[in-house]
């Protein structure tokens, strides 16, 4: 089985023609990140691996590092004669669009964005499934009653985030209040990546009580992340009222937390998104003491490339449009680990195994809009 990596150059491996379903060669264009960035790419990465391992495709790996070379990586892999080239994250929407036209016997597919085109397949997630999850949990934990979520662009992907968090949220805490705010407007590509704005948000919830924060923002959410591992707790005052629940009083706290915040505190945690981000909050290298993240809520293109692949070469038959991912398919889920498994008690693991059952059956319709 051949391999190959490029990396924002013009080289080509053929390593197949295109047939009329079966893949045996795989080319892979990466978003602008790191090939292994434990987020999107690490993960389609790993899915497209244990798929060339378990039905023999050649894998040819593209890394951009840049935005504007997605293109051009879309395009030598297109040239390559790829049966298949999958393109990962929504930066690369309007670039497969436009070489799709020109290649129009390859097939395309692209996670987490849905490009029009004849050969081209979308491969989306039910977000709202796995923040309702997220968000169940959160209002399970919340000491104060008061939860946050921070979105990067207003736009609807993200209030999908929003309504099924918001939606879990009250499924735990009916009397819960959840605050949200945006990092910007739509068409505000600085909202993706202004963790200043994201960190000014998180202030201002934790002044009103909020002990958890969802951030569902792109680079934005360094800045959720960044503040509550710096604030560490919130204290109680005569406008914030601690409730019975501390998730974390009987574990050992780093130095820093106890001169920080004093007796009459509670730990702040954040919710990770899009790949499990629980190493995050840890302050110490030391899993076992208090860590400043609740849990993730992740998009798992690991499952999801997998599962077309084995599709593909088991007889399934290839069809462009779109295709969502979410509980049922193992498309979305939820981070346990080290990190967080002293925060997530097995009285709520268990509500959250039906609560997933009543989603997968349809019981529970979780909304897509506030």
């Amino acid at each position: 089985m051949k391999r190959q990596i490029l990396i924002g150059v013009g080289l080509t491996l053929a390593l197949g023609l295109v047939t009329a379903q079966r893949i045996n060669s795989l080319g892979i264009v990466y978003n602008a990140a790191d090939k292994m960035d434990k987020s999107f790419n690490q993960r389609a990465y790993e899915g497209a691996d244990r798929a060339s391992m378990a039905y023999n495709i050649g894998l040819l790996e593209y890394a951009p590092r840049t935005p504007d070379k997605i293109e051009a990586g879309v395009r030598e892999l297109s040239e390559a004669g790829m049966s298949l080239v999958l393109a990962v994250g929504f930066s690369s929407e309007s670039a497969v669009a436009k070489v799709a036209k020109e290649f129009p016997d390859t097939k395309y597919a692209v996670v987490d964005a849905a490009p029009e085109g004849k050969n081209i397949l979308g491969l989306l997630f039910r977000e709202e499934e796995g923040s309702y999850v997220v968000g169940y949990v959160a209002g399970r934990s919340t000491s104060t009653g008061v939860v946050g979520f921070v979105g990067g662009m207003e736009i609807d992907l993200i209030r999908k985030f929003e309504a099924g968090y918001t939606a879990g949220v009250k499924a735990a805490c009916p009397n819960c209040k959840i605050l949200a705010e945006y990092t910007g407007k739509a068409g505000d590509n600085t909202a993706w990546n202004n963790p200043t704005k994201a960190s000014q948000i998180s202030s201002g919830f934790a002044k009103q009580g909020a002990d958890i924060i969802y951030a569902a923002a792109g680079g934005s959410g360094n800045g959720v992340v960044d503040f509550i591992k710096r604030t560490k707790c919130i204290k109680g005052s005569s406008s914030i009222k601690f409730r019975s629940t501390n998730i974390a009083a009987r574990i050992p706290k780093e130095a820093a937390y106890a001169k920080l915040c004093g007796a009459n505190s509670r730990p702040m945690f954040f919710i990770g998104v899009d790949s499990n981000q629980n190493s995050l909050g840890d302050n110490d290298a030391t899993p076992r003491t208090m860590n400043y993240v609740l849990t993730s809520m992740e998009k798992r293109s690991d499952n999801v490339v997998y599962k077309l692949l084995t599709e593909l070469n088991t007889g399934g038959t290839w069809q462009s449009g779109v295709r969502t991912f979410g509980l049922r398919e193992e498309g979305v889920g939820f981070s346990l680990d080290q990190y967080n498994k002293a925060l997530i008690s097995k009285e709520t693991l268990d509500q959250i195994g039906k609560l997933k059952a009543d989603i997968i059956s349809g019981k529970i319709k979780v909304p897509t809009k506030k």
